[in-house]
């Protein structure tokens, strides 16, 4: 087994329909939180934890996202002569994230599709981890640091993160039954996709980060479509259970979701307050208002 974890899936080729008539030209991964796409911020984190390869599953009218993460040698020419070092360094980082790859999902057929699309690139017995770019999640710790961190003490399982919720949520999220506790840590049982209030078996439930094992593709290709002809993570995550085991971390971070316009306002709220060069007038304009 290759036990270094080195390379991510994004899956980024939906519609981005919650935030029409913006994302009918223009990628919702590209929306910006503070001064950077919510794509990027992912992939920072992702950078952070040790990954080299990012591997985007995308669509062929998202060209933009292949540009962003492309080098402009016009653009950096005409930093350098007008002396906007900062600027400058801002698009230089992109470069240094590690190395892209893209792979096209011709059909919005589910999270499982998706990650099926990416197989070619995963090695016989590799682990890697999978991203979604619409949970931007801040924490001291890189949230796939920590998936892989305890995916090593405990023989390189693969590991979702966590998050309790209130509990009349759940119906949202796919959500996990668990038969041990090692402080945020959890041996999990099963997932259940959306369930009813009363059928939940808990209130922790499933964000957008995995480790998983290239035995994952395996499930996923005998899986059938389910509804709306999609293929469902979900189902080929209680695959893994039983061999080589699954656990789930309540994760270090506060988690915003982009996917939706309150979690991607939020969002930038939060950044432009930590921001030294922006949080005081911030401040004022969230008094004023």
């Amino acid at each position: 087994m290759t036990t270094k974890v080195t390379k991510a899936i994004f899956p980024i080729a939906g519609m981005g329909t919650r935030f029409l008539p913006a994302t009918k030209a223009v990628p919702k991964e590209m929306l910006t939180v503070l001064d950077k796409p919510v794509l990027e911020w992912a992939v920072i984190e992702a950078a952070k934890s040790g990954i080299e390869q990012m591997i985007f599953v995308t669509s062929s009218r998202k060209s933009s996202i292949m540009e962003h993460f492309d080098k402009s040698v016009l653009l950096e020419d005409l930093l350098k002569k007008k002396q906007k070092k900062k600027e400058l360094e801002s698009i230089n980082i992109q470069h240094s994230l590690g190395s892209f790859s893209f792979v096209i999902q011709s059909e919005p057929k589910g999270l499982g599709h998706a990650v099926l699309c990416a197989s070619r690139l995963i090695n016989k017995n590799e682990n890697f981890v999978v991203i979604l770019p619409d949970d931007i999640i801040m924490s001291k710790i890189p949230v796939t640091k920590q998936l892989i961190d305890l995916s090593k003490k405990n023989n390189y399982s693969s590991v979702i993160a966590l998050e309790a919720v209130d509990k009349k949520q759940v119906y949202k999220y796919g959500v996990i039954s668990y038969s041990k506790k090692y402080g945020k840590s959890y041996k999990i049982m099963n997932l259940v996709e959306k369930p009813k209030v009363s059928e939940a078996p808990s209130n922790l439930t499933v964000v957008g980060r995995y480790l998983l094992n290239e035995k994952i593709f395996e499930n996923l290709k005998k899986m059938r479509s389910g509804h709306n002809n999609e293929v469902q993570l979900t189902d080929s995550l209680n695959e893994l259970i039983e061999k080589p085991g699954l656990f789930g971390l309540k994760f270090d971070g506060e988690r915003f979701d982009c996917g939706n316009k309150l979690g991607f306002i939020e969002a930038n709220l939060k950044f432009g307050l930590n921001d030294k060069d922006i949080k005081t007038e911030l401040k004022k304009i969230i008094r004023r208002i």
